[in-house]
C-alpha cells in the first residue's frame, strides 16, 4: 500500500494565470476569440481581438504594445479532466488582468530577476510568452516588470502597471 510520506507547510510557488498577492489589481473579463483548444493558457499575454474591450487573442507579429489587454487569469472554475488537464477552450470567459501582479508564463530558458524589463514576445512558438529580452526589438515592451524570479515551472510573478489611458 502506498500513501503521502513526506509533508510540507509550504505551497509551490505559483500558479500560471494566478495572483502573486493581494496587491489592488483591475481583471475584466474577455472571450477568447482563438479557435483551437489551448492556443490561448493561463498565464499567457493577450491583445485585442476583432472586437476591442470584447475579446481576445494571442499576440502575432501584426500587433504593437498598445495592442496588449494583460495576462490570462486562472478563475479556479475550470474543471480538470480525467487525465489531470485544465483547457481553455475558443469562445470561453477568462479574466484579463489589467494591472497587478500574478503569474506568468515565461520563455524556457529565461531566468527574470526581479525588476527586469517585462517583454511579449509576439510571434513563432513562444507568441504569449514573457521575457526579460527585447528580441532585436521583435518583442513588445509592455508597460510593466517582473516581480522576482522563476516560480513553479517556467512561470515567474509580473507586475502591470495600468494599461489603461
Amino acid at each position: 500500500m502506498s500513501g503521502q510520506l513526506t509533508y510540507s507547510y509550504q505551497t509551490p510557488r505559483g500558479v500560471a494565470g494566478a495572483l502573486v498577492d493581494i496587491s489592488p489589481y483591475s481583471i475584466d473579463s474577455r472571450a477568447n476569440e482563438e479557435t483551437v483548444i489551448d492556443a490561448m493558457l493561463f498565464g499567457m499575454g493577450a491583445v485585442v481581438g476583432s472586437n476591442p474591450g470584447v475579446n481576445v487573442l494571442v499576440p502575432a507579429s501584426t500587433n504593437t504594445a498598445s495592442d496588449f489587454e494583460g495576462v490570462v487569469m486562472t478563475g479556479y472554475t475550470q474543471q480538470m479532466t480525467m487525465g489531470g488537464e485544465v483547457h481553455v477552450y475558443p469562445a470561453q470567459t477568462v479574466g484579463v488582468l489589467r494591472w497587478g501582479r500574478a503569474w506568468a508564463r515565461v520563455v524556457d530558458g529565461v531566468t527574470p530577476v526581479y525588476n527586469d524589463p517585462l517583454f511579449l514576445v509576439n510571434d513563432g512558438p513562444d507568441a504569449g510568452l514573457f521575457t526579460n529580452d527585447d528580441g532585436g526589438g521583435d518583442n513588445l515592451a509592455i508597460n510593466g516588470r517582473f516581480y522576482g524570479g522563476l516560480g513553479n515551472g517556467n512561470i515567474a510573478p509580473v507586475e502591470i502597471h495600468n494599461q489603461l489611458p
